[in-house]
């Protein structure tokens, strides 16, 4: 999607329900298309679209929490992401930032 237009939420819900039926149906593409008044352009174009947004979401890896004595209380977590880079975050912190900052940092990750 081109940089600074907003999203159509409506649009694309809608093409994902199109999404939907065309996989239940059995249908080609164009058959599917053709049923429903749709440009085959268009169904490849939002198609390729929800796929890529759908690889850009963050993806939750599993977390092994390796501890030989309980933390003290008030003491800080350490958080150690996929590549190896740790984030250190004090007692009391807000989970809203901590989230937001963990997807800052995971969507500079490298493919």
């Amino acid at each position: 999607m081109a940089q600074g237009r907003r999203r159509d939420e409506r649009k694309e819900q809608q093409w994902r329900r199109w999404f939907g039926e065309w996989r239940a149906s059995g249908l080609s593409v164009r058959a599917f298309c053709a049923r429903h008044g749709l440009a085959e352009s268009l169904f490849y174009a939002w198609r390729r679209r929800l796929e890529q947004r759908a690889a850009q979401q963050p993806a939750f890896l599993p977390v092994h929490i390796v501890a030989d004595q309980a933390p003290a209380p008030g003491s800080a977590l350490e958080v150690v992401l996929a590549d190896g880079r740790s984030v250190r975050v004090a007692a009391g912190f807000d989970p809203a930032t901590l989230r937001a900052l963990l997807t800052v940092l995971e969507e500079g990750r490298p493919c």
